[in-house]
Protein backbone atom coordinates (compact mmCIF):
# COMPACT_ATOMS: atom_id res chain seq x y z
CA UNK A 1 0.00 0.00 0.00
CA UNK A 2 1.43 3.37 -0.94
CA UNK A 3 2.06 6.10 1.58
CA UNK A 4 -0.94 8.22 0.55
CA UNK A 5 -3.39 5.38 1.13
CA UNK A 6 -1.73 4.43 4.42
CA UNK A 7 -2.07 8.01 5.59
CA UNK A 8 -5.72 8.16 4.49
CA UNK A 9 -6.50 4.92 6.37
CA UNK A 10 -4.69 6.04 9.52
CA UNK A 11 -6.42 9.42 9.44
CA UNK A 12 -9.84 7.81 9.05
CA UNK A 13 -9.22 5.48 11.98
CA UNK A 14 -7.99 8.35 14.15
CA UNK A 15 -11.04 10.46 13.30
CA UNK A 16 -13.19 7.46 14.25
CA UNK A 17 -11.44 7.13 17.62
CA UNK A 18 -11.76 10.89 18.22
CA UNK A 19 -15.50 10.84 17.55
CA UNK A 20 -15.22 12.88 14.35
CA UNK A 21 -17.70 10.60 12.69
CA UNK A 22 -18.49 12.56 9.52
CA UNK A 23 -14.80 12.92 8.76
CA UNK A 24 -14.20 9.24 9.43
CA UNK A 25 -17.15 8.22 7.26
CA UNK A 26 -15.98 10.26 4.30
CA UNK A 27 -12.39 9.09 4.67
CA UNK A 28 -13.42 5.42 4.91
CA UNK A 29 -15.45 5.77 1.71
CA UNK A 30 -12.54 7.37 -0.16
CA UNK A 31 -10.15 4.71 1.07
CA UNK A 32 -12.45 1.78 0.24
CA UNK A 33 -12.98 3.14 -3.27
CA UNK A 34 -9.30 2.36 -3.85
CA UNK A 35 -8.82 -0.59 -1.47
CA UNK A 36 -12.12 -2.50 -1.60
CA UNK A 37 -10.70 -5.69 -0.05
CA UNK A 38 -9.88 -4.26 3.40
CA UNK A 39 -12.27 -6.17 5.67
CA UNK A 40 -11.32 -4.22 8.78
CA UNK A 41 -12.28 -0.89 7.25
CA UNK A 42 -15.57 -2.31 5.94
CA UNK A 43 -16.27 -3.45 9.49
CA UNK A 44 -15.33 -0.03 10.87
CA UNK A 45 -17.63 1.62 8.35
CA UNK A 46 -20.45 -0.65 9.50
CA UNK A 47 -19.80 0.33 13.11
CA UNK A 48 -20.11 4.01 12.15
CA UNK A 49 -23.38 3.48 10.29
CA UNK A 50 -24.79 1.55 13.24
CA UNK A 51 -23.83 4.34 15.61
CA UNK A 52 -25.62 6.82 13.34
CA UNK A 53 -28.76 4.65 13.34
CA UNK A 54 -28.39 3.61 9.70
CA UNK A 55 -28.76 -0.09 10.36
CA UNK A 56 -29.39 -1.25 6.81
CA UNK A 57 -26.24 0.55 5.65
CA UNK A 58 -24.35 -0.96 8.56
CA UNK A 59 -25.48 -4.44 7.55
CA UNK A 60 -24.29 -3.89 3.98
CA UNK A 61 -20.85 -2.91 5.22
CA UNK A 62 -20.61 -5.84 7.62
CA UNK A 63 -21.69 -8.32 4.95
CA UNK A 64 -18.80 -7.12 2.79
CA UNK A 65 -16.45 -7.45 5.75
CA UNK A 66 -17.66 -11.00 6.41
CA UNK A 67 -17.23 -11.98 2.77
CA UNK A 68 -13.58 -10.91 3.00
CA UNK A 69 -12.90 -12.19 6.54
CA UNK A 70 -15.51 -14.79 7.46
CA UNK A 71 -13.61 -16.12 10.50
CA UNK A 72 -12.40 -12.91 12.13
CA UNK A 73 -13.73 -12.59 15.68
CA UNK A 74 -14.04 -8.81 15.49
CA UNK A 75 -15.65 -9.00 12.06
CA UNK A 76 -18.16 -11.59 13.25
CA UNK A 77 -18.93 -9.69 16.45
CA UNK A 78 -19.56 -6.37 14.71
CA UNK A 79 -21.82 -8.02 12.15
CA UNK A 80 -23.68 -9.94 14.85
CA UNK A 81 -24.33 -6.72 16.73
CA UNK A 82 -26.20 -5.04 13.91
CA UNK A 83 -28.01 -8.28 13.09
CA UNK A 84 -29.25 -8.37 16.67
CA UNK A 85 -30.38 -4.76 16.37
CA UNK A 86 -32.58 -5.41 13.35
CA UNK A 87 -34.09 -8.73 14.36
CA UNK A 88 -31.91 -11.08 12.33
CA UNK A 89 -31.54 -13.19 15.43
CA UNK A 90 -30.78 -16.53 13.83
CA UNK A 91 -27.95 -15.04 11.79
CA UNK A 92 -26.62 -13.22 14.85
CA UNK A 93 -26.82 -16.38 16.98
CA UNK A 94 -24.89 -18.39 14.40
CA UNK A 95 -22.01 -15.90 14.51
CA UNK A 96 -22.05 -15.65 18.29
CA UNK A 97 -21.92 -19.42 18.72
CA UNK A 98 -18.95 -19.53 16.35
CA UNK A 99 -17.17 -16.97 18.50
CA UNK A 100 -18.06 -18.85 21.69
CA UNK A 101 -16.63 -22.05 20.23
CA UNK A 102 -13.28 -20.26 20.23
CA UNK A 103 -13.69 -18.11 23.35
CA UNK A 104 -16.29 -19.84 25.57
CA UNK A 105 -15.91 -17.33 28.41
CA UNK A 106 -16.74 -14.28 26.28
CA UNK A 107 -19.33 -12.62 28.53
CA UNK A 108 -20.49 -10.24 25.84
CA UNK A 109 -21.39 -13.12 23.56
CA UNK A 110 -23.12 -15.03 26.35
CA UNK A 111 -25.22 -11.97 27.17
CA UNK A 112 -26.15 -11.42 23.54
CA UNK A 113 -27.14 -15.05 22.98
CA UNK A 114 -29.75 -14.59 25.71
CA UNK A 115 -30.74 -11.25 24.20
CA UNK A 116 -31.28 -12.84 20.77
CA UNK A 117 -33.24 -15.80 22.12
CA UNK A 118 -35.66 -13.60 24.04
CA UNK A 119 -35.82 -11.22 21.06
CA UNK A 120 -37.14 -14.18 19.08
CA UNK A 121 -39.73 -14.75 21.79
CA UNK A 122 -38.11 -18.06 22.75
CA UNK A 123 -38.27 -17.32 26.46
CA UNK A 124 -37.67 -20.90 27.61
CA UNK A 125 -34.43 -21.20 25.63
CA UNK A 126 -33.31 -17.77 26.85
CA UNK A 127 -33.96 -18.69 30.48
CA UNK A 128 -32.15 -22.02 30.11
CA UNK A 129 -29.09 -20.47 28.48
CA UNK A 130 -28.95 -17.57 30.95
CA UNK A 131 -29.30 -19.89 33.93
CA UNK A 132 -26.39 -22.02 32.71
CA UNK A 133 -24.26 -18.94 32.03
CA UNK A 134 -25.04 -17.47 35.46
CA UNK A 135 -23.89 -20.70 37.08
CA UNK A 136 -20.46 -19.80 35.69
CA UNK A 137 -20.71 -16.01 36.11
CA UNK A 138 -23.15 -15.46 39.02
CA UNK A 139 -22.25 -11.80 39.54
CA UNK A 140 -22.74 -10.62 35.98
CA UNK A 141 -25.47 -7.95 36.06
CA UNK A 142 -26.18 -7.92 32.32
CA UNK A 143 -26.75 -11.68 32.19
CA UNK A 144 -29.12 -11.29 35.13
CA UNK A 145 -30.94 -8.49 33.32
CA UNK A 146 -31.40 -10.56 30.18
CA UNK A 147 -32.70 -13.41 32.33
CA UNK A 148 -35.15 -10.97 33.94
CA UNK A 149 -36.58 -9.85 30.62
CA UNK A 150 -37.01 -13.45 29.49
CA UNK A 151 -38.75 -14.39 32.74
CA UNK A 152 -41.03 -11.35 32.53
CA UNK A 153 -41.88 -12.11 28.91
CA UNK A 154 -42.75 -15.66 29.94
CA UNK A 155 -45.13 -14.27 32.58
CA UNK A 156 -43.00 -15.37 35.54
CA UNK A 157 -43.32 -11.98 37.21
CA UNK A 158 -42.14 -12.94 40.71
CA UNK A 159 -38.80 -14.33 39.55
CA UNK A 160 -38.48 -11.81 36.73
CA UNK A 161 -38.86 -8.77 38.98
CA UNK A 162 -36.47 -10.30 41.50
CA UNK A 163 -33.89 -10.80 38.73
CA UNK A 164 -34.61 -7.26 37.49
CA UNK A 165 -33.14 -5.83 40.68
CA UNK A 166 -29.81 -6.23 38.88
CA UNK A 167 -30.76 -3.07 36.94
CA UNK A 168 -28.96 -0.99 39.55
CA UNK A 169 -25.72 -2.84 38.79
CA UNK A 170 -26.04 -2.98 35.02
CA UNK A 171 -24.78 0.54 34.34
CA UNK A 172 -27.88 2.18 32.86
CA UNK A 173 -29.37 3.52 36.10
CA UNK A 174 -27.65 5.60 38.74
CA UNK A 175 -27.88 3.70 42.05
CA UNK A 176 -29.82 5.50 44.82
CA UNK A 177 -27.68 7.42 47.26
CA UNK A 178 -30.07 8.33 50.06
CA UNK A 179 -29.61 8.92 53.81
CA UNK A 180 -32.61 6.72 54.61
CA UNK A 181 -32.83 2.93 54.70
CA UNK A 182 -34.47 1.06 51.83
CA UNK A 183 -37.64 -0.72 52.90
CA UNK A 184 -37.15 -4.48 52.98
CA UNK A 185 -40.65 -5.51 54.04
CA UNK A 186 -40.44 -4.77 57.79
CA UNK A 187 -43.33 -3.26 59.75
CA UNK A 188 -44.37 0.22 58.68
CA UNK A 189 -46.72 0.96 61.59
CA UNK A 190 -46.47 4.66 62.37
CA UNK A 191 -43.75 5.17 59.75
CA UNK A 192 -43.39 7.34 56.65
CA UNK A 193 -42.31 5.62 53.42
CA UNK A 194 -41.31 7.33 50.18
CA UNK A 195 -42.19 5.60 46.90
CA UNK A 196 -39.77 6.40 44.10
CA UNK A 197 -40.77 5.89 40.46
CA UNK A 198 -37.91 5.20 38.08
CA UNK A 199 -37.15 5.37 34.38
CA UNK A 200 -39.89 6.78 32.11
CA UNK A 201 -43.38 8.21 32.51
CA UNK A 202 -44.89 5.05 31.06
CA UNK A 203 -43.21 2.93 33.73
CA UNK A 204 -44.63 5.17 36.45
CA UNK A 205 -48.16 4.76 35.08
CA UNK A 206 -47.70 1.01 34.56
CA UNK A 207 -46.45 0.33 38.09
CA UNK A 208 -48.68 2.78 40.00
CA UNK A 209 -51.14 -0.12 40.46
CA UNK A 210 -48.75 -1.71 42.96
CA UNK A 211 -49.17 1.06 45.52
CA UNK A 212 -51.85 -1.25 46.88
CA UNK A 213 -49.03 -3.23 48.54
CA UNK A 214 -48.69 -0.42 51.09
CA UNK A 215 -52.37 -0.17 51.94
CA UNK A 216 -53.36 -1.46 55.37
CA UNK A 217 -49.84 -1.12 56.76
CA UNK A 218 -50.72 1.86 58.99
CA UNK A 219 -48.12 4.11 57.39
CA UNK A 220 -47.93 7.45 55.65
CA UNK A 221 -46.98 7.29 51.95
CA UNK A 222 -45.00 10.02 50.24
CA UNK A 223 -44.59 9.62 46.48
CA UNK A 224 -42.13 11.38 44.20
CA UNK A 225 -43.99 12.49 41.06
CA UNK A 226 -42.67 14.50 38.13
CA UNK A 227 -44.79 17.55 37.15
CA UNK A 228 -46.24 16.12 33.89
CA UNK A 229 -47.88 13.34 35.94
CA UNK A 230 -48.84 15.37 39.00
CA UNK A 231 -52.51 16.04 38.16
CA UNK A 232 -53.02 12.59 36.65
CA UNK A 233 -51.79 11.00 39.89
CA UNK A 234 -53.62 13.46 42.16
CA UNK A 235 -55.88 10.88 43.80
CA UNK A 236 -53.92 7.66 43.71
CA UNK A 237 -55.26 5.43 46.49
CA UNK A 238 -52.98 5.28 49.51
CA UNK A 239 -50.76 8.23 48.58
CA UNK A 240 -50.82 10.91 51.28
CA UNK A 241 -48.38 13.44 49.85
CA UNK A 242 -46.81 13.99 46.43
CA UNK A 243 -43.38 15.60 46.15
CA UNK A 244 -41.13 16.51 43.24
CA UNK A 245 -38.23 14.45 44.57
CA UNK A 246 -36.66 13.02 47.68
CA UNK A 247 -34.12 15.23 49.44
CA UNK A 248 -31.88 14.64 52.43
CA UNK A 249 -34.16 16.74 54.65
CA UNK A 250 -37.40 15.00 53.62
CA UNK A 251 -38.99 13.50 56.71
CA UNK A 252 -39.27 9.83 55.83
CA UNK A 253 -38.29 6.61 57.57
CA UNK A 254 -37.88 4.38 54.51
CA UNK A 255 -37.85 4.52 50.74
CA UNK A 256 -38.82 1.92 48.13
CA UNK A 257 -38.66 1.68 44.35
CA UNK A 258 -42.10 1.40 42.77
CA UNK A 259 -40.98 -1.61 40.71
CA UNK A 260 -39.93 -3.38 43.89
CA UNK A 261 -43.48 -3.02 45.20
CA UNK A 262 -44.45 -5.07 42.15
CA UNK A 263 -41.84 -7.68 43.07
CA UNK A 264 -43.30 -7.96 46.56
CA UNK A 265 -46.84 -8.19 45.19
CA UNK A 266 -46.06 -11.11 42.89
CA UNK A 267 -44.02 -12.90 45.55
CA UNK A 268 -47.22 -13.04 47.56
CA UNK A 269 -49.08 -14.60 44.63
CA UNK A 270 -51.98 -13.30 42.62
CA UNK A 271 -52.79 -12.27 39.08
CA UNK A 272 -51.91 -9.00 37.40
CA UNK A 273 -53.90 -6.31 39.25
CA UNK A 274 -56.06 -3.71 37.55
CA UNK A 275 -54.36 -0.47 36.50
CA UNK A 276 -54.26 2.49 38.85
CA UNK A 277 -57.26 4.82 38.74
CA UNK A 278 -56.11 8.08 37.16
CA UNK A 279 -57.57 11.53 37.74
CA UNK A 280 -58.76 13.61 34.78
CA UNK A 281 -59.57 17.17 35.97
CA UNK A 282 -62.68 18.98 34.80
CA UNK A 283 -60.74 21.77 33.09
CA UNK A 284 -58.87 19.17 31.03
CA UNK A 285 -62.16 17.56 30.04
CA UNK A 286 -63.59 20.93 29.04
CA UNK A 287 -60.52 21.66 26.91
CA UNK A 288 -60.83 18.30 25.16
CA UNK A 289 -64.55 18.76 24.48
CA UNK A 290 -63.93 22.12 22.84
CA UNK A 291 -61.18 20.68 20.62
CA UNK A 292 -63.30 17.83 19.27
CA UNK A 293 -66.58 19.79 19.10
CA UNK A 294 -66.25 20.73 15.37
CA UNK A 295 -66.06 17.03 14.49
CA UNK A 296 -69.37 15.76 15.82
CA UNK A 297 -70.48 12.81 13.71
CA UNK A 298 -66.93 11.78 12.91
CA UNK A 299 -65.11 8.84 14.44
CA UNK A 300 -62.49 10.69 16.47
CA UNK A 301 -59.13 8.90 16.65
CA UNK A 302 -56.21 10.11 18.74
CA UNK A 303 -52.81 9.09 17.36
CA UNK A 304 -49.24 8.98 18.65
CA UNK A 305 -46.45 7.77 16.37
CA UNK A 306 -43.34 8.21 18.48
CA UNK A 307 -42.16 8.25 22.06
CA UNK A 308 -39.30 10.15 23.63
CA UNK A 309 -36.47 10.59 21.13
CA UNK A 310 -33.97 10.39 24.00
CA UNK A 311 -34.88 6.75 24.66
CA UNK A 312 -32.22 4.71 22.87
CA UNK A 313 -34.70 2.16 21.50
CA UNK A 314 -37.16 4.75 20.22
CA UNK A 315 -36.05 4.42 16.61
CA UNK A 316 -37.23 0.82 16.53
CA UNK A 317 -40.50 1.10 18.49
CA UNK A 318 -41.69 4.29 16.77
CA UNK A 319 -42.73 5.16 13.23
CA UNK A 320 -43.36 8.29 11.19
CA UNK A 321 -46.43 10.50 11.16
CA UNK A 322 -46.48 9.67 7.44
CA UNK A 323 -47.25 6.06 8.34
CA UNK A 324 -50.35 7.27 10.21
CA UNK A 325 -51.47 9.81 7.61
CA UNK A 326 -53.29 7.31 5.30
CA UNK A 327 -55.71 6.60 8.16
CA UNK A 328 -57.02 10.12 7.60
CA UNK A 329 -58.31 8.95 4.20
CA UNK A 330 -60.75 6.46 5.74
CA UNK A 331 -64.22 8.03 5.25
CA UNK A 332 -65.80 9.30 8.45
CA UNK A 333 -62.51 9.50 10.39
CA UNK A 334 -60.87 12.53 11.99
CA UNK A 335 -57.38 12.11 13.42
CA UNK A 336 -56.02 14.10 16.36
CA UNK A 337 -52.32 14.18 17.20
CA UNK A 338 -51.73 13.60 20.91
CA UNK A 339 -47.96 13.89 20.44
CA UNK A 340 -45.79 16.76 21.57
CA UNK A 341 -42.07 16.84 21.03
CA UNK A 342 -39.36 17.47 18.44
CA UNK A 343 -40.88 15.16 15.80
CA UNK A 344 -43.66 17.73 15.30
CA UNK A 345 -41.23 19.73 13.16
CA UNK A 346 -41.46 17.19 10.33
CA UNK A 347 -45.21 16.85 10.86
CA UNK A 348 -45.70 20.57 10.30
CA UNK A 349 -43.11 20.78 7.52
CA UNK A 350 -45.08 18.56 5.12
CA UNK A 351 -48.52 19.90 6.00
CA UNK A 352 -49.73 16.83 7.87
CA UNK A 353 -51.30 19.13 10.47
CA UNK A 354 -54.05 19.89 7.95
CA UNK A 355 -55.24 16.30 8.19
CA UNK A 356 -54.16 15.28 11.69
CA UNK A 357 -55.35 17.98 14.09
CA UNK A 358 -52.61 18.97 16.54
CA UNK A 359 -53.89 18.95 20.11
CA UNK A 360 -50.76 17.58 21.78
CA UNK A 361 -48.47 20.60 21.42
CA UNK A 362 -50.76 22.78 23.55
CA UNK A 363 -51.25 20.23 26.32
CA UNK A 364 -50.07 21.28 29.76
CA UNK A 365 -49.45 17.79 31.05
CA UNK A 366 -50.57 14.16 30.79
CA UNK A 367 -53.92 15.03 32.38
CA UNK A 368 -54.75 17.00 29.23
CA UNK A 369 -53.61 14.01 27.17
CA UNK A 370 -55.88 11.72 29.17
CA UNK A 371 -58.86 14.00 28.66
CA UNK A 372 -58.30 14.01 24.91
CA UNK A 373 -58.19 10.22 24.94
CA UNK A 374 -61.54 10.13 26.70
CA UNK A 375 -62.98 12.62 24.20
CA UNK A 376 -61.90 10.39 21.30
CA UNK A 377 -63.58 7.18 20.20
CA UNK A 378 -60.28 5.35 19.76
CA UNK A 379 -56.59 5.84 20.49
CA UNK A 380 -53.93 4.41 18.15
CA UNK A 381 -50.43 4.68 19.58
CA UNK A 382 -46.90 3.40 19.41
CA UNK A 383 -45.46 1.71 22.49
CA UNK A 384 -44.91 4.75 24.66
CA UNK A 385 -46.34 6.44 27.77
CA UNK A 386 -49.62 7.20 25.99
CA UNK A 387 -50.26 3.47 25.60
CA UNK A 388 -50.06 3.02 29.37
CA UNK A 389 -52.27 6.03 30.04
CA UNK A 390 -54.91 4.88 27.55
CA UNK A 391 -54.71 1.36 28.95
CA UNK A 392 -55.16 2.64 32.49
CA UNK A 393 -58.11 4.84 31.52
CA UNK A 394 -59.89 1.89 29.95
CA UNK A 395 -60.48 3.72 26.67
CA UNK A 396 -60.44 1.77 23.39
CA UNK A 397 -56.78 1.64 22.35
CA UNK A 398 -54.74 -0.09 19.67
CA UNK A 399 -51.05 -0.35 20.46
CA UNK A 400 -48.78 -0.76 17.43
CA UNK A 401 -45.74 -2.83 18.35
CA UNK A 402 -42.39 -3.45 16.73
CA UNK A 403 -41.03 -6.98 16.41
CA UNK A 404 -39.32 -7.03 19.83
CA UNK A 405 -42.00 -5.58 22.06
CA UNK A 406 -41.80 -4.58 25.71
CA UNK A 407 -42.30 -7.59 28.02
CA UNK A 408 -45.78 -6.41 29.10
CA UNK A 409 -46.91 -7.11 25.52
CA UNK A 410 -44.69 -10.20 24.98
CA UNK A 411 -43.96 -11.36 21.42
CA UNK A 412 -47.25 -13.04 20.59
CA UNK A 413 -50.97 -12.45 20.77
CA UNK A 414 -53.40 -9.58 20.37
CA UNK A 415 -54.00 -8.82 24.05
CA UNK A 416 -52.24 -8.34 27.38
CA UNK A 417 -53.51 -9.00 30.92
CA UNK A 418 -51.96 -5.70 31.97
CA UNK A 419 -54.54 -3.71 29.96
CA UNK A 420 -57.48 -5.99 29.14
CA UNK A 421 -59.21 -3.65 26.68
CA UNK A 422 -56.04 -2.94 24.67
CA UNK A 423 -55.66 -4.45 21.22
CA UNK A 424 -52.09 -5.28 20.20
CA UNK A 425 -51.09 -4.95 16.54
CA UNK A 426 -47.64 -6.19 15.57
CA UNK A 427 -45.05 -5.69 12.85
CA UNK A 428 -44.99 -8.57 10.38
CA UNK A 429 -41.21 -8.35 10.06
CA UNK A 430 -38.45 -6.18 11.53
CA UNK A 431 -38.03 -2.59 10.32
CA UNK A 432 -41.17 -2.76 8.15
CA UNK A 433 -44.22 -0.82 9.30
CA UNK A 434 -46.21 -1.27 6.06
CA UNK A 435 -47.74 -4.63 6.99
CA UNK A 436 -49.01 -3.67 10.42
CA UNK A 437 -50.22 -0.30 9.14
CA UNK A 438 -52.26 -2.13 6.52
CA UNK A 439 -53.74 -4.18 9.37
CA UNK A 440 -54.60 -0.96 11.23
CA UNK A 441 -56.24 0.52 8.14
CA UNK A 442 -58.30 -2.61 7.57
CA UNK A 443 -59.36 -2.71 11.22
CA UNK A 444 -60.33 0.96 11.13
CA UNK A 445 -62.40 0.47 7.98
CA UNK A 446 -64.14 -2.48 9.64
CA UNK A 447 -64.83 -0.35 12.71
CA UNK A 448 -66.43 2.30 10.53
CA UNK A 449 -68.55 -0.28 8.72
CA UNK A 450 -69.76 -1.72 12.01
CA UNK A 451 -70.54 1.77 13.32
CA UNK A 452 -72.76 2.41 10.28
CA UNK A 453 -74.53 -0.94 10.50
Amino acid sequence: MDQTLSKLKAGAQQAHRDGELDTAMASYARYLAQVPDDSGIWSNLGVLHRRAGRHRMALRAHQRALALDPDGVSTMNNAANVMSDIGQYDESLALRHRILARTPDDLGQLQMVVRCLRGKGDYAAAISFATNALARFPDDAELRMQLAFAQLGQGNYAQGLESYKARWRAGELQPRNLPFPEWQGQSLTGKVIAVLPEQGFGDAVLFARFLSVLQGRDCRVVMAVKPPLRRLFANLPGVDVMIDGLRADTKVDYWVNMMDLAALYFQQGGAVPAPAVLTVPDDSRQRARSLVAPYAGKLKVGVVWTGSVTYRGNGFRSFSHRDVLPLADVPGIQLFSLYKGPELKAYYADGADGFIIDTGSTERDFADTAAMMQACDLVITSDTATAHIAGSLGVPVWCILHWDAFWVYTHHGASTPWYPQMRLMRQHRPLDWSGVMADVTDALQKTMSEAKA
